[in-house]
């Protein structure tokens, strides 16, 4: 199981686990705990396929949380290196969601640029990325070290992220 520790209005603790069904697909729960409420702030299953010949991964899937409460979602990712050794590339990916009418809501559609730096420094990987949200028309970064992840946005939206 993956557990991250995550930080933008509150302290919250997430965890994840993929069961696989077959060397291409999986299983993906998840879910978070928000330690200012004390209550779980989501839940999801979600089962993803990828198409590695094609650097593309698809999910579909249900997320529950307090506000909008049981939805259904469908996800996908294409990348396109940019380089034999795949270190940077463009990616492309959207998001969903749709309420219990399968009304539409919440999509997401996004841009990025993507440059992994191996062995940084010894035992160091570091990741840059830059993108722009289609729908929200907002661009947003990325800096990942090993453990952390710091996220934001230039409408001033941030968060923290430590893996454990």
């Amino acid at each position: 199981m993956e557990t991250s520790l995550r930080y933008s209005k509150s302290l919250r603790i997430h965890a994840k686990e993929k069961l696989p069904f077959n060397s291409k697909t999986h299983l993906q729960l998840h879910g978070e705990l928000d330690t200012a409420t004390g209550g779980p702030s989501y839940f999801s299953a979600m089962i993803r396929h990828l198409f590695p010949e094609a650097l593309t991964g698809l999910g579909v899937g249900f997320h529950y949380d307090k506000r909008h409460k049981l939805r259904s979602h469908v996800r996908g990712k294409k990348e396109f290196p940019l380089g034999a050794n795949k270190l940077v590339t463009f990616n492309i990916k959207g998001r969903c969601d749709f309420d219990q009418d399968f009304n539409q809501k919440n999509p997401v559609g996004a841009a990025e640029f993507a440059w992994n730096i191996m062995n940084f420094k010894e035992d160091q990987d570091v990741r840059f990325k830059v993108g722009y949200e289609m729908f929200n028309k907002v661009p947003y970064m990325q800096i990942r070290e090993n453990n952390w992840t710091l996220n934001a946005n230039m409408k001033g939206k941030w968060n923290l992220r430590f893996d454990l």
